[in-house]
């Protein structure tokens, strides 16, 4: 307790870091307080906030804290950014043009920054309107008569201005505040829901008085801690590949003949696999309305269904080693290993390097991959053993996976600060590893 005391007067004393953190604050309280505030044309005490249900839509709720199903001015909240950024990763990847911008260093990453933001504006506006028809849909009695002519312009206009101004201040959050600001935020979203959660499942398990309520209601506490411990492993888990620079005699000078390592991460992909497995699977739940394809539908919108949680997890490992091919690319590491001098032991430069550091990575991602689908099957688990649909969800899935990332990234990022003043680290042995490479894209 003393030590701990000791690390936030240590950080409370670095001013740099202070402002970072009150700025943080001020900015995420700024985005929560917009979450609360309603669309003009819609009466609040009328809105189904269960419209959003669970899939896609479920998850966009939980990724908005809530702001969704409550019809918010910021009820997109940042997942268009976060799709342009998606997009955009993908084409500097399978698109030569942008992957030679890509390499034009800070000029480029510029562009490719600036055609993210007009793109956003697009997807905004196109998610926007479609929101507009949900409400239509699943919210008329909500909408006031007098907005009816141009509730739909309004709308559009507004949730796109809402979507640019999360957008702005996920950038504010990581140039003058700490971490990545769009998983920032994303990450107090899905933590807005906590609390209530945590409600919700103990009210259930005390309901009638019994002790074993409380003691099952321990249990679970304890399974969410070794779950997340869990987590914290498969995301910092690294293979360590040893690379031996040569050296080089600059005048009286030695330079490389160091030995290092090229991390290789076990989770590369992080947490896109999931994401696109659960959109891919909302998909046969739209069959819902047809007598003969109504059975899928209800084993696809059924998340503690065996089968269900069978294709999910097929689903989720096909994806890693999709996703991971996509944004890892062996020969560009050899060609850099060789292009500084760099080598693996026992293995030639060039084409023969690309091979090895290929197949290590097949080798590391199969058993990543699968860790990846158990965590997102658990709160399918969770809610077979009779966990509350709400608590569950914070069980493993993509909820989890953000929050376990986001917080190790923080946490690296102030310990860094302190390490940087000669204080000693977050703790007494290791040191906090955060995802190391972290974009928009990547959550």
């Amino acid at each position: 307790m003393k030590k701990f005391i000791q690390t936030l007067k240590n950080i409370w004393s670095i001013e740099e870091l202070k402002s970072k953190i009150l700025v943080t604050i001020t900015l995420i309280a700024v985005y929560r307080l917009g979450t609360h505030i309603v669309l003009p044309g819609i009466d609040p005490t009328k809105i189904n906030t269960a419209a959003s249900g669970g899939g896609i839509l479920g998850l966009i709720d939980a990724f908005a804290g809530g702001a969704f199903s409550q019809a918010s001015i910021l009820a997109l909240g940042i997942m268009p950014y976060i799709s342009a950024s998606i997009f955009m990763q993908l084409m500097t990847i399978l698109y030569p043009p942008f992957q030679k911008m890509q390499k034009e260093g800070e000029s480029g990453r510029k562009k490719i920054n600036q055609y993210t933001r007009y793109l956003t504006v697009a997807v905004a506006i196109l998610q926007a309107s479609a929101y507009v028809a949900f409400l239509h849909q699943t919210n008329k009695e909500a909408m006031i008569d007098a907005y009816a002519s141009y509730f739909w312009l309004s709308t559009t206009i507004i949730l796109s201005a809402g979507t640019l101004f999360v957008m702005w201040l996920g950038e504010r959050i990581t140039d003058k505040g700490l971490g990545n600001g769009s998983s920032v935020i994303i990450m107090v979203g899905i933590l807005a829901r906590l609390p209530q959660a945590i409600m919700q499942e103990w009210q259930s398990k005390v309901t009638g008085g019994s002790g074993r309520g409380i003691l099952f209601f321990v249990i679970e506490v304890a399974v969410l801690v070794a779950i997340i411990m869990g987590l914290i492993i498969l995301i910092q888990g690294v293979r360590k590949i040893p690379v031996q620079y040569a050296k080089q005699i600059v005048g009286n000078r030695q330079f490389g003949g160091a030995r290092q390592f090229l991390p290789i991460k076990v989770n590369s992909a992080g947490v896109m696999p999931i994401i696109f497995a659960q959109a891919i699977m909302f998909l046969p739940t739209l069959l819902s309305n047809f007598d003969s394809t109504r059975g899928l539908a209800r084993v696809f919108g059924d998340h503690s269904n065996f089968w269900y949680m069978l294709i999910y997890a097929v689903m989720v490992i096909g994806f890693t080693f999709l996703y991971t091919a996509l944004i890892f690319n062996p020969k560009q590491i050899a060609d850099d290993l060789k292009r500084n001098n760099g080598f693996i032991p026992g293995v030639k430069p060039g084409q023969p390097t690309a091979d090895y550091i290929g197949a290590v990575m097949d080798k590391i991602t199969l058993p990543g991959a699968v860790l990846l689908a158990v965590v997102g099957i658990l709160p399918g688990f969770a809610q077979r053993l009779q966990v509350q649909p709400s608590f569950s969800s914070f069980f493993g899935g993509t909820s989890l996976l953000i929050m376990v990332g986001v917080i190790l990234d923080t946490l690296q990022q102030i310990e860094t600060q302190l390490l940087m003043r000669q204080y000693d680290g977050l703790m007494k042995s290791g040191r906090v590893q955060g995802r190391q490479t972290v974009s928009p894209a990547s959550l």
